[in-house]
């Protein structure tokens, strides 16, 4: 509260025009998905000028990465909420607050982890936050009691292939256990919620449990 009364009036009109245009952006994304946003259509519904919406978001791409940083940002949050409740990263912990972060807001999910939207490169510290969730779940995995499994091909690839887990010291073993959840979580998400379960006459919690509960069982 103290940063917001810091601010100038002008800086405070600023910020509520930005939410503003992000609110509407958000309902043009649950209409015509991202691909169709429009800032003219937005200033057009917030009765401003084309040129006039610009000098708050410079183009498309400018507000394309605001809602992908603030999805991030609550994906994020959602996850470190989930290790502070369980007194650290716990993995079925993690994957319930993965699903319902994902079903409270089904476009927000897909923004970030579904199609990519055509022309659009997202800038280093999208990816940061991005990376940030991935630790919070390689975290957990690292403490998870070591399988009695033997090595596999794909474990020694990892050994010298850990880019992505952006120096997690984890053991190639668990970064393989953290990618195994993280494809199959998030497939099984984007299946449920795309509606591809619909009509199939089961329970996607139970599936989702079902999935959860083999992998932890690895």
């Amino acid at each position: 509260m103290e940063a917001e009364d810091a601010k100038t009036p002008r800086e405070r009109y600023r910020a509520q025009v930005r939410a503003e245009v992000k609110e509407h952006a958000w309902e043009q994304i649950a209409t015509a998905g991202a691909s169709g946003l429009s800032l003219n259509a937005i200033a057009k519904k917030m009765g401003m000028s084309g040129p006039a919406l610009y000098r708050y978001f410079a183009g498309r791409d400018e507000l394309i990465t605001e809602l992908i940083r603030d999805a991030y940002r609550s994906a994020a949050d959602a996850m470190s909420a989930s290790a502070q409740r369980s007194g650290g990263p716990d993995v079925s912990a993690l994957a319930h607050a993965l699903r319902a972060w994902a079903l409270a807001d089904p476009h927000r999910y897909f923004l970030v982890y579904g199609t990519p939207v055509p022309g659009y490169h997202a800038p280093d510290d999208v990816t940061g936050i991005a990376s940030e969730i991935m630790a919070t779940l390689l975290d957990a995995c690292a403490a998870l009691p070591r399988s009695s499994a033997p090595g596999t091909p794909f474990d020694e690839h990892l050994a010298s292939h850990r880019d992505w887990a952006d120096g997690h010291p984890a053991p190639p073993a668990a970064l393989h256990r953290a990618l195994a959840f993280w494809t199959r979580l998030h497939g099984l998400l984007s299946l449920e919620l795309a509606g591809h379960f619909t009509g199939m006459g089961f329970d996607p919690a139970l599936l989702f449990e079902a999935e959860l509960d083999d992998l932890l069982s690895r």
